[in-house]
């Protein structure tokens, strides 16, 4: 069965305090889903297109465990505390078999 991911770039953290009041709900949202973080805001070397900021990779056992997790109740609690004006670009992909 292929994994799932959550990839998520962040191109502008304004309020990273409201950041760390979003990370404290969805940390373990993410470990109830039975997510394993991968990578959280470590060094990017970007090409082409890619930006340099923030940049978080979520593994799951499945495709389908991945988007349960975001669907979940304690997630979605999660991202209401996520700050006004917070720009994310949030993907779920599948893996590779």
């Amino acid at each position: 069965m292929a994994k799932g991911y959550w990839v998520s770039v962040y191109p502008a953290i304004t309020d990273p305090e409201g950041l760390t009041a979003y990370n404290k709900l969805a940390r373990p949202a993410v470990q109830a889903g039975g997510g394993r973080v991968l990578s959280r805001g470590g060094r990017v070397v970007a090409h082409e297109a890619g930006i340099t900021q923030r940049v978080v990779l979520v593994e799951f056992d499945s495709f389908e465990q991945a988007v349960a997790a975001y669907e979940s109740e304690a997630y979605q609690k999660a991202l209401v505390a996520l700050p006004d004006g917070f720009e994310r670009d949030f993907r779920i992909v599948e893996g590779i078999d």
